[in-house]
């Protein structure tokens, strides 16, 4: 088995309560590198399309990169992944904290999970020994109690992901924690998690990873950190500004600059939002208790904030918040309050609920509100309005405990529009079901080849996860693969000598030494796998759309991206050109499919 790689694999069947050993194939390792990568190819072969993604037949996948729990700078990550129940095609999500080195020190690169088990459950691997426990205890416990009641039944050392209330309920934007924070939150897979009755997968274990050369990996890792030090960012080094503020760094000037969207992507920064004293970044650190960071991260973007003293009496210790979150409550609902966001981001980390799909869900309801679509008789007497933070918190905490129109709205805009009706669906942001990430396509950014894929806007609509800003679509976003399978963390590999670093790593690591055309060559078939069990589930991404007023169709009138009309239909057909895959059909050519070993897929 290459280095790497612990080369085993779990599969548990949650109804029968059986776990089976199997070996990772090297050839597997080798073409699809690790991640979704490997866990899209495995569900591919093992499951039929058509199969509800809540229910018995959906495998529920938790998988490691080759890179994950290695010296190799910022691997942490790991993947969960299904398919998803809020689009109905392939689903994945990717987080870092502590849960993905630990899996493999326990033995193991990945798990794969399928049936529904009669009472709640979690799994425990310790060190190689996986048993299923009952989790009934457990069971509607919220993230934070789950993870202290495991480890205070484990032990210290033991690390695990975990589903809370919002997950047990079946909502179509709960998401997986870790770390009490760190969120695989797209794609809704915390609601297949539930649907299986599993609460968690706890790890515990001191296995070491195998690596053909380590003295390697640790002289990149100097070279990649030092590196990442002396590259600029607005505020001086890109590390230390990282490490000081997180992803918070520059929320201000994204919100009137065009990159943040406003008032549920229908308004202008400078225009409709002009008070954001709430987002310099200096308030975003004014609260911490520490820095922190992921699994050996060198950057620890993370921070833990002292107990809420304002209106908001949230517990000491929780995450600060970050871009995402921050421009999701905030910029998307007019609201310039730092208490409520960061009490909303407390509600969905320990309910277990996705920071952009709901913050988009509740803007969308502010504007049904605003508009006459529904009034207090329907909001349980809450007054949804524009920049109204107490109504924005009472609304989260409904959606995270489906009580009242937290019922309507738990499964995000699309499903909350259709409930809604009177013409709701003209105010309900998403793209193929899911809410987009807080990045409006509209804005031209100076190009960064490694860093960003297609435009936003072509991604959004044609990735195989829709509405996904840390994903690729055509030939310049291979790279996203190839770091999300690999187990880095994409934070670190844009700002300095990426390919350099990424191709050292898998090399010094695996033994398999290929260059950066050869990596993007796997990362092309893991863009085709998943692309083709989207399709096989009869979704074609064309027929999906991208909001008019996410392109600018019509333009804005004033504001920096006056003017603008995001030309995704070029950027769409462009791609596929490169692609190979059919301008109507999107289906890859057959030469394409031969081309990359792909021959049963064809």
């Amino acid at each position: 088995m290459s280095r790497g790689y612990i080369g085993k694999m779990l599969f548990v069947d949650l109804s029968k309560w059986e776990i089976k050993e199997e070996l990772l194939d090297e050839k597997i390792c080798y073409d699809f590198i690790g991640g979704y990568g490997i866990g899209a190819r495995i569900i591919y072969n093992l499951q039929r399309a058509g199969i509800d993604p809540l229910g018995p037949e959906n495998i529920f996948g938790l998988f490691t990169g080759p890179l994950t729990g290695t010296p190799a700078t910022l691997g942490c990550r790991y993947t969960a992944m299904a398919k998803s129940p809020l689009t109905l095609g392939w689903g994945d999500a990717n987080a870092g904290g502590s849960f993905g080195p630990n899996l493999k020190f326990a033995g193991y690169d990945g798990i794969f999970f399928t049936g529904i088990s009669e009472k709640p459950a979690y799994l425990f691997i310790d060190n190689g020994k996986p048993e299923l426990r009952d989790a009934a205890r457990f069971w509607g416990k919220d993230t934070y109690e789950t993870e202290d009641m495991i480890r205070n039944e484990l032990g210290k050392g033991t690390e695990m992901v975990c589903i809370g209330p919002s997950g047990e309920k079946l909502s179509l934007i709960a998401s997986i924690i870790s770390d009490r924070g760190a969120a695989a939150a797209r794609s809704g897979l915390g609601a297949v998690m539930g649907s299986k009755k599993l609460k968690a997968v706890a790890v515990r274990g001191n296995q070491k990873i195998p690596i053909v050369n380590v003295e390697e990996v640790n002289k990149l890792r100097l070279q990649h950190i030092a590196a990442l030090r002396a590259a600029k960012s607005l505020r001086g080094s890109f590390l230390d500004d990282r490490h000081r503020y997180g992803t918070t760094a520059s929320t201000d000037l994204q919100t009137h600059s065009g990159d943040a969207p406003v008032k549920n992507w229908g308004g202008i920064g400078v225009v409709d939002f002009p008070e954001i004293s709430g987002f310099n970044p200096e308030v975003s650190i004014a609260n911490l208790i520490r820095r922190s960071g992921c699994w050996h991260c060198p950057i620890a973007c993370e921070g833990e904030l002292k107990a809420g003293t304002g209106e908001y009496k949230y517990p000491a210790g929780i995450r600060r918040v970050e871009y995402e979150t921050q421009a999701a409550f905030g910029s998307m609902c007019l609201n310039n309050n730092v208490e409520s966001i960061n009490m909303a981001n407390h509600i969905c980390n320990s309910y277990g609920l996705d920071t952009i799909s709901t913050g988009g869900t509740i803007a969308f309801a502010i504007e049904c509100y605003e508009n006459g679509l529904i009034d207090k008789s329907d909001t349980d007497g809450i007054e949804m309005t524009w920049g109204n933070h107490r109504s924005i918190i009472a609304m989260t905490q409904k959606m995270a405990l489906r009580e009242g129109f937290g019922e309507v709205l738990a499964d995000g805009v699309k499903v909350a529009a259709e409930k809604i009706g009177k013409g709701a669906d003209k105010y309900a942001i998403h793209i193929g079901g899911q809410e987009p990430a807080m990045h409006d396509p509209k804005l031209v950014k100076p190009p960064r080849p490694f860093q960003n894929g297609a435009p936003p806007a072509a991604r959004y609509q044609m990735d195989a996860t829709p509405g996904r800003h840390t994903q690729g679509f055509g030939p310049p976003g291979f790279h996203h693969h190839l770091i999300n399978t690999s187990g880095l963390c994409m934070f670190g590999y844009g700002p300095s000598e990426p390919a350099k670093y990424v191709a050292g790593f898998m090399a010094a690591v695996t033994g398999w030494d290929r260059s950066i055309e050869e990596l993007f060559k796997a990362a092309e078939k893991i863009a085709n796998i998943r692309h083709v069990f989207t399709l096989r589930e009869g979704i074609n991404p064309l027929e999906r759309k991208v909001p008019d007023r996410m392109i600018g169709n019509p333009p804005q009138k004033v504001g920096p991206l006056a003017g603008i009309t995001a030309d995704i239909k070029t950027e769409i057909y462009t791609n596929l050109a490169a692609l190979d895959w059919d301008p109507i059909t999107t289906k890859p050519s057959k030469k394409k499919l031969l081309e990359l070993g792909l021959d049963d897929v064809m």
